[in-house]
């Protein structure tokens, strides 16, 4: 009797872990770690948006920094437009101009 419930309940413990696992997909996780096709498709997709998205936001930081810089040349402040003035004719000269 005490073997019976034992049993009964090791049973639905097992039942309960295999729905958990159908929940969590873990066998299609499975088949996907199994298939190097799958993986290389997947993380160079992955790879290709993460380059995308860093060079889409530089390129947005960049313009900012820059249009801020214009605005802080255009106020005349002293220390940071004649830094910012520095700058300008230190990359003017590199390009020989």
């Amino acid at each position: 009797m005490v073997e019976t419930e034992n049993m009964k309940s090791l049973e639905k413990k097992v039942e309960k872990l295999a729905l958990t696992m159908e929940k969590v997909k873990i066998g299609e996780y499975v088949e996907y770690l199994n298939s190097t096709k799958k993986m290389l498709y997947t993380n160079f997709l992955a790879g290709i948006a993460r380059g995308l998205g860093m060079a889409v936001g530089f390129t947005i930081l960049g313009a900012l920094l820059i249009y801020l810089m214009r605005q802080m040349v255009m106020l005349n402040l002293p220390l940071i437009g004649d830094f910012i003035a520095d700058i300008v004719e230190l990359v003017n000269e590199s390009l020989g101009r």
